[in-house]
């Protein structure tokens, strides 16, 4: 199984800074990638970006005008991404998952989907 821990939401004014982190670990997987996602109040969720091994991040098409804002890192070595904004907005404001993608370390090394418990992002206007 893998575990993913993420912390770091709360209330913030617009304009406001924060920083997520997501923490992997457990045995028996790999991890191929991990991702963060974010669903706002009567929406669905939805993707914002991935991180690969290597830590190099792909940003979802439809999140393309939060590069801006936001930016997303990853520590190798300890397995953890973050997900850091320094010009929230109130349309900011939803739960923010991190999941992970990994592939058992034995056969058949089916792949599966992990994700983590959601931070709640509150940006006040």
């Amino acid at each position: 199984q893998v575990q993913l821990v993420e912390s770091g939401g709360g209330l913030v004014q617009a304009g406001g800074s924060l920083r997520l982190s997501c923490e992997a670990s457990g045995g028996g997987f790999i991890i191929a990638t991990m991702a963060w996602y974010r669903q706002a109040p009567g929406r669905q969720r939805e993707l914002i970006a991935t991180v690969a091994r290597d830590g190099s991040t792909t940003w979802a098409d439809s999140m393309e005008s939060m590069k801006g804002r936001f930016t997303c890192s990853k520590d190798n070595a300890k397995n953890i991404i973050y997900l850091r904004s320094d010009s929230l907005k109130p349309e900011d404001t939803a739960v923010y998952y991190c999941n992970a993608r990994a592939i058992e370390t034995a056969p058949p090394f089916r792949a599966y989907d992990f994700w983590g418990q959601g931070t709640q992002v509150t940006v006040s206007s």
